[in-house]
Order: C-alpha cells, then sequence, then structure tokens
C-alpha cells in the first residue's frame, strides 16, 4: 500500500509519499515521488503514484519516452495530466486484461500538482486508474492516494485552503503518522514537496523515522492527554448501573 498526500492552499503546494513497497512477501524501499521542474521555462510539477509497481514502473517509462519526444512543451500544467492519463490508456489497453485473468486489479492511481507559465495560480489533480482527472478544489483542499482513511480525518477536520504551508505539512504529518501506526504497509522514510506560488521551485527534503519520532512521542502524549481531560459528565447516565 501507499501514502501520497498532496495538498493545494492559497499560499503554495505540499507534498508528502512514503516509501514502502511491498512484494509478496518482502518489503522494500522506493521513491514515489517525481519532481520536473525548468525555472527557466517556467514549468515546474511533482508526480506521485500509488497502485501495483510493475504498472507504475511501465506507465512512468512510457511518460517519460513521451516527454523525451514531445516537440511542443506544455504551457499549462492540465495539459501534462493529459499526455499522463493517455499513457496511462496505453498500458491499460495492454496490461489490464492480463491482470484481471490473474485477479489483480488494474488500480494505478496518480497525483500531479505545480505550476507552468500559462497557469494563473499552481494546481493539484488526482488521475483515476481509467486516465480521467479532477482538479482538487477549495472546501477538501486535499488528495490523498493508497491508504486513505486513517490520514483522512484529521485533515478533514482542521485542513483549510487558506492555512499556511508550514500549519500544512504539520497536519500532513500528523495524517501520515495516523496511518503509519495503524498500517504496516505503510513506513518511513517520508519525502517532503513544497511550493510556493509563482516560484516555479519544487523544494524537497528526506525524514526519517528518527527525524520525526520526537513530534509523533509529543503528538501521542497530547492525545491521551486531552482523553484524560475531556469533561465527562456525560459518562455519568452510562455509568448509573454501576452505582445503584
Amino acid at each position: 500500500m501507499t501514502f501520497c498526500l498532496g495538498i493545494k492552499l492559497k499560499e503554495g503546494l505540499v507534498g508528502i509519499a512514503d516509501t514502502r513497497i511491498t512484494a509478496g512477501a518482502e518489503c522494500l524501499s522506493a521513491k514515489k515521488v517525481v519532481i520536473k521542474q525548468n525555472r527557466q521555462q517556467h514549468q515546474s510539477m511533482f508526480l506521485m503514484t500509488s497502485g501495483l509497481r510493475a504498472l507504475r514502473d511501465k506507465t512512468m517509462t512510457y511518460f517519460e519516452e513521451e516527454l523525451q519526444h514531445d516537440q511542443e512543451p506544455c504551457n499549462k500544467l492540465y495539459k501534462m495530466v493529459n499526455k499522463f492519463g493517455n499513457v496511462l490508456r496505453q498500458v491499460a489497453r495492454e496490461d489490464k486484461k492480463v491482470l484481471e485473468e490473474a485477479a489483480l486489479k488494474f488500480n494505478l492511481f496518480a497525483l500531479i500538482a505545480g505550476q507552468f507559465e500559462d497557469d494563473d495560480e499552481h494546481k493539484l489533480y488526482m488521475i483515476y486508474p481509467e486516465g480521467n482527472w479532477v482538479e482538487v478544489g477549495e472546501r477538501t483542499p486535499f488528495f490523498i492516494i493508497g491508504n486513505s482513511a486513517h490520514g483522512r480525518p484529521i485533515l478533514d477536520r482542521v485542513l483549510k485552503h487558506d492555512a499556511h504551508l508550514d500549519y500544512a505539512l504539520k497536519v500532513g504529518f500528523l495524517a501520515f503518522n495516523a496511518t503509519q501506526v495503524s498500517a504496516n504497509d505503510v513506513a518511513y522514510p517520508i519525502d517532503v514537496i513544497l511550493y510556493k506560488k509563482d516560484s516555479f521551485n519544487m523544494v524537497t527534503h528526506r525524514f526519517e523515522a528518527d527525524d520525526l519520532k520526537p513530534y509523533a512521542l509529543w503528538w501521542q502524549e497530547r492525545i491521551a492527554q486531552s482523553v484524560d481531560e475531556m469533561p465527562d459528565e456525560w459518562l455519568q447516565s452510562a455509568f448509573a448501573e454501576f452505582n445503584r
């Protein structure tokens, strides 16, 4: 499984991707995010994927070849998203039937985010296995692909479109932490990507488990303390039977 998170704010973009790869009984570590940028041409984007590793590798190989032979550079990010979607459809035509015969799903999802020269602002898209896509909205300014159930609640509760990048990165880390604690197929290290609007420059950093352990422990202790301090008058009716 995978944890890949993309967040779009007024101020810019935040991305977080884990590196755990499961192949049968073997667990490996591999990068799940690709950065492509040319500051002179005002092109900057990141791409994350979730799904069968073989599908990811084949799709990315075809995508890279498509870009190498592209005679007309993209001036808007959605055009790059369309290119990826077309390549994904090609891989589906080649591999989907064989996978289904082996009781496997064609399950490659992707996040593409960034800003190109003629974009009025930075963008964030999620691409489905069918090659179609949706753009993130302001009411829910994030997408998660892979293992999304554990991390989504805190994002839904506190993340807003007008949040600052540092706040969003904190919340994104807590979403990853919730997933990593509850799912053994999501693990460190994590790759973090930050982008400020109109900068055309993606900044990346890798965090190991030891780098973030103090903050994970701080959060764990704060959760336990908050539960202990929660008003408990409402519990009286639940425990009334014991007091008779």
